[in-house]
């Protein structure tokens, strides 16, 4: 069955946070994933909520760069940029009036300035700070789903990382992989669609809008 809702997660699926990581790691691509991939291990391994500025500089020392890194990271937080195809894919879902929202391991503060970056209004939004805990945690995937009113058998979650492909079909929902950047796959990692563009969502939704047995609501019974 079609979906009545999709989520998305923030940092990676819609926008370039990878970008910003690299400029803050003085353009040095290695150093740069290092962090990050500390970074990821430390909120997809924490469960209850722990401030999110602090996992990036314990993530920042741990892959042996200096403070100026998670410094300048969040300075310059304003200046990341959505992938080029994302708010096009987000307006073709709208038109087609699935309800969306996002899901994102940071805090409420730098959350809801990075959601802003998309251009496009969210049916909901929920920050880790907010629900308390980090994905893959159930309740963070549980929360945003309450909001949007939806049960998970009737949401499409978008993962841009590797963790999330996991998590969200952990906590019952059909998971598309934005793998822009080529990260590996986990153990576990049975995504419906992976691809390197926001495109597949809209790949996939036409696959399982063309099959007969296919009962997608109306637009008006899913607002």
């Amino acid at each position: 069955m079609a979906p009545h809702a999709i989520v998305f997660d923030l940092l990676t699926a819609l926008l370039d946070s990878w970008s910003l990581w690299a400029e803050a790691a003085n353009n040095d691509r290695k150093a740069s994933y290092r962090w990050r991939t500390r970074y990821l291990e430390l909120t997809f391994g924490c469960g209850a909520y722990r401030p999110y500025e602090d996992l990036v500089y314990e993530s920042a020392k741990d892959a042996g760069l200096p403070d100026s890194a998670p410094k300048a990271l969040i300075a310059n937080w304003d200046q990341m940029r959505p992938w080029p195809e994302t708010k096009q894919v987000l307006l073709q879902l709208k038109e087609k009036g699935y309800r969306l929202g996002v899901v994102s391991n940071c805090s409420v503060e730098l959350g809801r300035r990075a959601v802003a970056l998309c251009g496009v209004e969210f049916d909901a939004f929920v920050t880790a700070e907010e629900a308390g805990f980090y994905k893959p945690h159930p309740k963070a995937y549980g929360t945003i789903l309450s909001a949007l009113e939806v049960e998970p058998r009737d949401a499409l979650f978008v993962a841009g990382s590797n963790g999330d492909v996991v998590g969200a079909a952990a906590a019952g929902m059909d998971v598309v992989w934005h793998n822009q950047i080529g990260l590996p796959r986990l153990p576990g990692s049975k995504p419906r669609l992976e691809g390197s563009s926001l495109h597949i969502v809209l790949d996939h939704l036409r696959q399982v809008e063309s099959t007969p047995s296919s009962s997608r609501p109306s637009r008006s019974s899913r607002l």
